[in-house]
């Protein structure tokens, strides 16, 4: 099973996708940063895969989901991201015992967690998982105040293409997909 970021990027910015409640979603979207009602004290999960999104999001139909927001953020934030982020699941194979990824755990702002990726019916795919960060303390302020570089309402694409998927208009439905192709996170600078 392979795990690759796919993702929509520039040069200098990658697009992660959430999902909220219009009273997160309407003034994230006019001010083009997360403002309050937004919570820097909760974990935030950002997700390169709009698929996976829908998933999550159930195509922004689920509660306090109904607004699913394309955050273009700067590559350089994103990449401290995951170099920094550890497992959010203890595995022998990445970790030398099961307290060294505890006290990772404890010490870390950014959680990492790869899940099936998924097709346009949201059903799992087997061979390739998708990536997502949590991010908590100085990860999410960063997130915010720093890294974020515009918020665009991915909404109506998501119901667009929803309903392109319902009518059984899979071919219409894949050409409206984000173009997300392969991600390669920069090693760190010394």
């Amino acid at each position: 099973m392979s795990r690759e970021i796919r993702a929509v990027h520039t040069p200098a910015t990658i697009t992660v996708y959430q999902a909220y409640s219009a009273a997160i979603a309407v003034p994230a979207l006019a001010a083009g940063r997360f403002t309050p009602p937004f919570k820097r004290d909760r974990m935030t999960w950002i997700k390169p895969s709009f698929l996976w999104m829908m998933y999550r999001s159930g195509w922004g139909t689920k509660e306090g989901q109904e607004h699913v927001l394309a955050v273009e953020i700067r590559r350089d934030g994103f990449d401290w991201a995951v170099s920094t982020a550890v497992l959010s699941h203890y595995d022998r194979q990445a970790h030398a015992s099961k307290d060294a990824w505890k006290r990772d755990l404890r010490t870390s702002p950014v959680r990492v967690q790869w899940d099936p990726e998924r097709d346009l019916h949201l059903r799992p795919q087997p061979d390739c998982r998708s990536l997502q960060l949590g991010l908590s303390g100085e990860a999410v302020h960063r997130y915010v105040d720093d890294w974020t570089v515009s918020i665009t309402d991915a909404t109506p694409l998501a119901h667009r293409v929803h309903a392109l998927v319902r009518s059984g208009d899979l071919d219409e439905a894949t050409a409206l997909l984000p173009p997300e192709r392969p991600y390669t996170v920069a090693a760190p600078r010394s």
